[in-house]
């Protein structure tokens, strides 16, 4: 008998299906799987529940969750929560969005290029930079084809990477360059600034470098003081820059385009998307208006043209979809084979809505928080904050307590937060994390304070 929701679980259909393919028994179709591996038991499953059942306990299980808003967050590091204006989920749920975010036929869905081209204008806007594809998945994939990009422009086969960028994004650096080839070297930091360091960074320059990767502001929060001098150093051997960035900061920072940067990537969450428990996220990327970094940037390229006729008549084109395995085969510049272009529209929406005076008032917001903060933390005797480099939103504090810990005590107290350093620098262990921004009042600043000075006294 067929299961209700398997119809070609029928014996009648799984015989004619194993008699088309020349087989007795379905499990022929795993008979390349070493016997070693398999496994020779029922699975050690429950029996079905009814729908009533099922629903009480996955209610019962996802209640033993506890997330922002009915905990107070801190927690940053890659992830962030933010305010996200009510019209963003308004033009975003429109089906017109939802079924065509990813059109394969692309010039028939004129609404969705024209979204994904006013994103793509954005970003370039936001960074400095001449041209954006039209997103990745997120901040470490869209690294990770950075770095294969600098591979293809330059026939180099190194890459330098800040010690002080996420640990996370250049493992995925990793993940995508050492397969090809590619030597992935780390920069060390210094451990009192947390900036950079240039000595460092200068011993390990030469014409095999294929790009250096810094991140301003970095994974500590700390703003990269020599930011300009890392990009001169990076160009001098011929290599490229590749900077990553946090868009929220961007309202006040100088975007990277004005110091130099050749490619820019970073994640839109930040600026119109939830944190979704650690994703999906949207990644950015952009590049300078140089014909061999466009044809070997990864993602789609939309553009505006006209017709020839009637010049008065306009229309959004794909003008380059580089990446993708099924249009070019081998010659692909990536095997990436989706993108988030809704949640693209997301971060276009966002930034509509918030213009350029939003997007500064946004960072103030941040450095405003921040700096209450760290004043707070000072008067209650906390080291904060922890490395003396100039701070953007984000605060290293260390306490006499290992980091893992302190973020455990904080969270029975309904608090998230601080993101334990020590779980990336093995030398940080008693150094926390804490993100601040726009959705945190004073009075929130001020429990995690008392917070901290109760746990930690």
């Amino acid at each position: 008998m067929a299961h209700k929701f398997l119809p070609n679980s029928d014996v009648t259909i799984t015989k004619t299906m194993l008699n088309k393919l020349g087989l007795t028994d379905a499990e022929q179709l795993y008979s390349d799987v070493p016997k070693d591996v398999t496994l020779k038991r029922p699975l050690d499953i429950p029996s079905a529940l009814s729908e009533i059942e099922l629903e009480k306990l996955l209610t019962q299980k996802l209640g033993r969750n506890k997330s922002y808003p009915e905990y107070l967050s801190f927690l940053g590091g890659g992830c962030w929560v933010h305010h996200i204006p009510s019209v963003v989920d308004e033009v975003l749920s429109r089906g017109e969005f939802y079924t065509a975010y990813t059109p394969y036929q692309p010039e028939i869905s004129q609404g969705m290029l024209q979204a994904m081209f006013e994103y793509q204008s954005q970003i370039c806007e936001l960074t400095g930079m001449e041209a954006s594809n039209s997103s990745m998945y997120d901040w470490g994939t869209a690294l990770g084809e950075a770095g294969r990009m600098a591979q293809r422009v330059t026939h180099r086969n190194r890459i330098l990477v800040a010690r002080n960028a996420s640990p996370e994004r250049t493992a995925i650096l990793k993940t995508y360059c050492i397969p090809a080839g590619m030597h992935v070297e780390i920069v060390d930091f210094d451990g009192v600034t947390g900036n950079l360091d240039l000595g460092f960074l200068a011993s390990k320059m030469n014409d095999q470098v294929a790009a250096v990767y810094f991140e301003n502001p970095n994974f500590l929060g700390i703003i990269e003081e020599f930011a300009v001098d890392i990009v001169e150093k990076a160009h001098a051997c011929g290599a490229l820059a590749i900077v990553g960035i946090d868009p929220a900061t961007l309202g006040v920072m100088k975007p990277p385009g004005e110091y130099g940067a050749d490619i820019v990537v970073g994640d839109g969450q930040p600026i119109g998307v939830y944190p979704n428990l650690g994703g999906p996220l949207i990644g950015i990327f952009a590049t300078r208006m140089d014909p061999l970094l466009l044809r070997q940037m990864p993602g789609r390229l939309i553009g505006l043209t006209s017709e020839k006729a009637d010049p008065s008549r306009q229309g959004f084109v794909m003008v380059l979809q580089t990446r993708e395995q099924h249009i070019r085969r081998e010659h692909a510049t990536s095997n990436i084979c989706t993108n988030e272009a809704l949640f693209a529209v997301a971060v276009s929406i966002f930034l509509a809505t918030m213009g350029p005076k939003g997007m500064k008032e946004l960072g103030e917001h941040m450095i405003a928080k921040s700096h209450y903060a760290q004043q707070r933390m000072k008067e209650e005797g906390l080291e904060a904050p922890f490395f003396s480099g100039k701070y953007f939103g984000e605060l290293s504090v260390r306490t006499k307590m290992d980091g893992a810990q302190l973020a455990k005590n904080l969270g029975e107290q309904g608090i998230l937060g601080g993101l334990p350093l020590g779980r990336f620098y093995p030398d940080f262990e008693m150094v926390s994390l804490f993100s601040f921004n726009e959705t945190h009042s004073k009075e929130d600043v001020d429990r995690l304070v008392s917070a901290l000075k109760a746990t930690t006294s």
